[in-house]
């Protein structure tokens, strides 16, 4: 199959905005709990019509210092319940979002604030706020943390319902909701300029699609990805859309912790996560005893996973699922809150025995696939068919084709209007309507979707060998030792790797090994146990390509790859 398609589920009014989710809750369900808002260590329940009113008085005091609409206004922060609440107070005062990532240097910042023309920045701490006032924007600043939203407020005493009434309904579905700035591996990045109905109509149909998941009378979710990143973005205007209760968490080294307290229903994630906490259970299996017990549980997952898609599940494969249902799995879906039936999981592909072995202790993982510039999921797999392996297939309304020279395009109400201020490179992505994503891919007979992937990442090697280097890097990703991979090797004769460790996972794979002498990172790049096991997973890497695109060599660093560095 070439191409696959979706016919729309749900039509939007095309007067509508993202800000007629909130008043429709508002009105409809005002007593709907919308949010778990973390409170001096507490978690305090926000209602659909409290958090129009909170919404509402900040959209006055923007206005009432002076954000007309169309203004841009950036938001610096961590994953926190004031940042949904200042992007709709924008929203409402028919101004437009410029998310940045709080991890982002002066000169990445003085970038997006010059290219956007933005006005006001809403930062988090007084960090933020020195980054930003290094720059040469004149942007006034307001500070989270040393009471900003609240002087904002204050600000907008004077100014009425009704102005704020008519400047929430200035914009429809054609009209400019925000600039999502893509971090791009080469050159200055790019502002996905997306709209209104870009988020509005996809969100709809979303919520349509998988209602099982997000629509049920208890959906929740705790949101710890960065709200600057388009795919959590995507999931707080759809919770707006469906009603589900959104918590956030704004440090992912609390989200164990989080996860019980907020007992999500559904989550929202990346593959690393899963990896890790698999990992994570095999160590402590290991480390007390329990390592054989852990393992065959786990294949007993796996196993009845994959029974579950040819519907040939024994006597003896349910016994024994319903035996370690009771002593193992439990534990493991306790890491995750208790309650948590589905996650969502994008940005990279998961590894098939993980999405088997999930499913298989009763964690369904749907993986989908999108981009900044399609405002998040373009495919998503469903509930009741989940194809371990693929993205799914397409969401309402959306169309994807397979070029010929293997290229994933897509057309749909969820693509961007394009790049702002760049219309040289809107051009080159958009060909005859459809978007290129540069993603290499391939439809199942059923349109289910495969990534198999980057078409600018493809190394060729000296001999003209063509290589895609996420076959390897995912296969690595997934031992416990291993944090990041980068497979190398264009031009060269043979393909090789760098490899950084998972400090966090060291210890314990030591103490499991029986390594008795202190292993810290620095150590263990020279350690021969710790090659010899990298060795193994290389090897068994190796076994999913050819002699000529295996990894032959690797080295490994002694610190990891991060934003900054």
């Amino acid at each position: 199959m070439h191409e696959a398609s979706s016919d729309l589920m749900v039509e939007v009014d095309p007067r509508w905005n993202i800000t007629n989710l909130v008043v429709r809750l508002a009105t409809e369900r005002p007593g709907r709990i919308m949010f778990s808002r973390l409170v001096g260590g507490t978690w305090r329940d926000v209602t659909a019509a409290v958090f129009r009113d909170e919404v509402v008085a900040l959209a006055k005091g923007l206005a009432g210092v002076g954000v007309q609409p169309g203004d841009r206004v950036a938001i610096m922060s961590t994953t926190r319940y004031e940042w949904t609440l200042a992007d709709v107070a924008i929203w409402f005062a028919g101004a437009v979002t410029v998310p940045v990532y709080e991890t982002s240097s002066a000169e990445q910042v003085e970038w997006i604030l010059a290219d956007s023309a933005t006005t006001v920045v809403i930062c988090e701490s007084r960090a933020h706020a020195e980054t930003v006032r290094a720059t040469n924007s004149s942007a006034r600043v307001w500070v989270l943390d040393e009471g900003g939203l609240a002087e904002l407020v204050a600000n907008g005493l004077q100014v009425g319902d009704e102005e704020i009434e008519r400047r929430r309904q200035l914009a429809g579905l054609e009209d400019l909701a925000t600039i999502i700035y893509t971090s791009g591996t080469t050159g200055r990045p790019k502002g996905c300029e997306l709209t209104h109905g870009n988020f509005v109509v996809l969100c709809e149909n979303t919520s349509a699609t998988l209602h099982e998941v997000v629509g049920a009378d208890d959906a929740s979710t705790l949101l710890f990805l960065p709200l600057a990143h388009v795919f959590a973005r995507f999931i707080e205007v759809l919770c707006l859309s469906c009603g589900a209760r959104l918590a956030h968490c704004n440090d992912p080294t609390k989200l164990v912790e989080q996860l019980p307290q907020v007992q999500p229903t559904f989550l929202l994630s990346v593959p690393r996560v899963f990896e890790k906490i698999y990992n994570s259970a095999e160590q402590k299996a290991l480390a007390g005893g329990k390592g054989k017990l852990f393992g065959r549980a786990a294949a007993t997952a796996i196993e009845y996973s994959k029974a579950k898609d040819t519907g040939r599940a024994g006597i003896g494969l349910r016994v024994r699922h319903r035996v370690f249902d009771r002593l193992v799995y439990p534990k493991i879906r306790a890491v995750f809150g208790g309650r948590t039936q589905y996650a969502v999981s994008g940005g990279a592909p998961l590894a098939e025995h993980l999405g088997h072995f999930y499913r298989g202790i009763g964690l369904t993982v749907l993986e989908g696939y999108g981009l900044t510039e399609t405002t998040a999921p373009t495919t998503v797999n469903r509930p009741e068919r989940s194809k371990i392996g693929t993205v799914g297939p397409v969401l309402p309304g959306v169309s994807v084709r397979i070029a010929d020279d293997g290229e994933v395009l897509v057309r749909g109400p969820h693509v961007f209007r394009g790049y702002h201020n760049n219309p040289a490179a809107t051009a080159e992505t958009m060909v005859d309507g459809w978007f290129r994503t540069g993603d290499l891919g391939s439809l199942d007979e059923d349109g289910y979707l495969r990534i198999t992937g980057r078409k600018k990442e493809i190394l060729v090697t000296a001999g003209g060998k063509n290589v895609a280097p996420t076959t390897l890097e995912d296969r690595l990703r997934v031992h416990p030792l291993i944090s990041q991979c980068i497979v190398v090797g264009d031009g060269k004769p043979f393909i090789g790797a760098l490899i950084t460790l998972d400090a966090e996972m060291l210890p314990a794979w030591a103490a499991n090994e029986g390594i008795l002498e202190p292993l810290d990172v620095d150590s263990a790049v020279r350690h021969e146990r710790v090659l010899a096991a990298l060795q193994s997973a290389v090897d068994e890497a190796n076994t999913a390509v050819s002699r000529a695109e295996s990894i032959r060599r690797f080295d490994v660093l002694t610190t990891d790859f991060t934003v900054e560095s």
